[in-house]
């Protein structure tokens, strides 16, 4: 492996520890629901993020309010002795991508047969802290 290879790999490896994610795979609702609500706290901040999530009355809400629960324990995990109100927590990203789909069959008039796709999705979150961006632009500068 070449220098230049090794250097970025290793940088690729130390960015990948900096950031918090949590990631939700096969829940059994429609991507398009879900991304709804993930719109809604996109590039929040994560007590925002957590008070729209319980005020919003869509039952796809309390799932990503898990979701955002659980991310922010790991970020505690690997920031032992931090306090979240100083870090300035934020959503950094969040999407949602299609898993896979259940396929049903529907009786319909005269024989035939509608197709019925009951779909799901995966959910990934990723936090970002606002004390972080501005302490690494320092060191650059």
């Amino acid at each position: 492996m070449g220098s230049r290879k090794r250097i970025s790999a290793e940088a690729r490896k130390e960015e990948k520890r900096n950031t918090v994610m949590a990631r939700l795979h096969n829940h059994p609702t429609s991507p398009r629901k879900m991304r709804l609500i993930a719109d809604l706290i996109r590039g929040v901040d994560v007590k925002r993020a957590l008070d729209i999530l319980k005020y919003t009355e869509k039952a796809q809400a309390k799932t990503l309010e898990k979701l955002l629960l659980s991310a922010i324990s790991n970020w505690q995990v690997k920031n032992e002795g931090v306090r979240i109100e100083d870090a300035n927590l934020y959503v950094k990203e969040i999407y949602v991508d299609s898993a896979s789909m259940l396929k049903r069959l529907r009786p319909a008039p005269q024989g035939r047969a509608y197709r019925i796709r009951k779909r799901s999705n995966h959910v990934t979150l990723i936090l970002g802290s606002k004390i972080n961006q501005s302490q690494t632009q320092n060191q650059e500068a």
